[in-house]
């Protein structure tokens, strides 16, 4: 479908730095995304809904490969998956990271090959672990030491299946306490400092039908700053040339996870991707060089940074309620198409679009339409005084971590992906209805 598009009528100014690069400005208030009209697409497609830039997924799966061209770089599903980003990512030369089994069977029914694909997961189902050795997973990232028996019995005395050790480095980071994962007293990977790591290595490394390629370790979700990254990479080699002196196994692979922040409103912090690489590279050079060691392939796995900032979520006003001083906008989505607000207290820049407004600003909080309290999306951003019901909403920021994280809370069903590219859009999942909530419901 080609959707017609009016020509720019303004530069792109530093309050659009947050949007896909792709966004331009139209007459009376509008915006495009990938030459195509945000407010046509929701004509079209109703709300709440939500638009992927194909050339912003592509772009940014460019400047990882481009940014660490002798690194393994697996794009984290559990970000955001459909067939076409498993086709995105696969031609932008990517490999996949997933954490279940559907996120793997999506993935190898669209084409990707499962010798490039990682399977996560702190408790594996005995259905992950079997569609991962009838698929031919690349590698398994074992998270427990009872996961190194299950495993072993799956793969059987005359099998063989590639696998690593998640091992938590002792280094605290990330946008939330629910996403630091880093350090021991939580429920991922094995620690170091109680000798939980090392058990697990030595202990795989008796199991000949189990081939361990390296380790792993991820630290945390939504984290802007280099050094955390430096250090865990430190820590890390210095175990695995523990784990030579001990074993005399020099592990050929070391995967350093992802958890690289973006920006979710203008002026806010992001990690500097370039820094980055630079930094993990003299590290990991100088590490290795420290303790004798070879240096192995760095692997790390980008989500949220490649998916996020080529999302934007439409919705619609609803109700304007004013309450004393505060003002609540109402619109027709909430927490059952993006619950981090409520579960990690993030915060958006929603815009209002298709239609210029003259009126003076006002300080506003956007809610959901569910039946709970902790319902929203936005507190206390600006937006035009004479808000309405029927105005058009668009958040940037909105292509990880929302539609992968939703539910069918008050059966409202969840909202349809639309991608944009080049003055095309195209439905990538439908909208999810009532009859799709009937059709489940079997009993009487």
């Amino acid at each position: 479908m080609t959707i017609a598009v009016l020509p720019e009528v303004a530069p792109r100014t530093d309050d659009l730095s947050i949007w896909p690069a792709s966004t331009t400005r139209l007459p009376h208030g509008g915006l495009a995304v990938g030459g195509v009209s945000l407010a046509e697409l929701a004509e079209r497609f109703d709300t709440p809904a939500y638009v992927l830039d194909e050339g912003e997924v592509r772009e940014r799966c460019r400047t990882y490969r481009d940014a660490f061209p002798e690194a393994e770089v697996l794009y984290a599903a559990k970000a955001f998956l459909s067939r076409a980003m498993v086709r995105w990512v696969q031609e932008e030369g990517l490999g996949l990271d997933v954490c279940s089994a559907g996120e793997l069977e999506l993935a190898v029914t669209a084409g990707f090959p499962p010798e490039r694909i990682v399977l996560h997961g702190n408790a594996k189902s005995p259905r992950d672990i079997a569609t991962a050795l009838r698929l031919g997973v690349g590698r398994i990232v074992m998270d427990s030491p009872s996961e190194i028996a299950r495993i072993s019995a799956a793969v059987g005395a005359h099998g063989h299946q590639k696998v690593m050790v998640r091992v938590v480095p002792g280094v605290s980071a990330g946008g939330h306490d629910k996403i630091r994962t880093g350090t021991d007293g939580q429920k991922f990977g094995l620690s170091p400092s109680d000798g939980s790591a090392q058990h697990a290595i030595a202990r795989t490394l008796g199991q000949p039908q189990l081939e361990l390629t390296g380790l792993h370790c991820h630290i945390g979700s939504q984290i802007t700053t280099v050094e955390p990254y430096v250090v865990a990479l430190r820590r890390m080699v210095e175990l695995m040339a523990r784990m030579r002196d001990e074993h005399g196994v020099v592990l050929p692979e070391l995967d350093m996870g992802g958890g690289h922040g973006v920006a979710y409103r203008p002026g806010e912090a992001a990690l500097d991707l370039t820094a980055l690489a630079r930094q993990l590279r003299v590290e990991l050079i100088e590490s290795c060089a420290a303790t004798g060691l070879a240096v192995p392939r760095l692997a790390i796995e980008p989500g949220r940074a490649v998916a996020g900032p080529a999302g934007v979520a439409l919705y619609r006003v609803l109700a304007v309620k004013r309450t004393g001083e505060k003002v609540f906008v109402a619109v027709d989505g909430g927490m059952s198409d993006n619950p981090r607000p409520a579960l990690y207290g993030v915060r958006y820049a929603p815009r209002l679009i298709g239609r210029h407004s003259t009126a003076a600003p006002c300080r506003a909080t956007v809610v959901g339409r569910h039946c709970e309290a902790g319902d929203i999306l936005a507190d206390d951003v600006e937006l035009p005084g004479d808000v309405h019901p029927g105005d058009l909403l668009a958040v940037p920021v909105a292509g990880a971590y929302q539609l992968s994280m939703a539910s069918g809370y008050n059966m409202v069903g969840r909202p349809p992906v639309i991608a944009v590219h080049e003055g095309t859009a195209r439905l990538l999942v439908r909208r999810e209805t009532l009859e799709d909530f009937r059709s489940r419901d079997i009993g009487g």
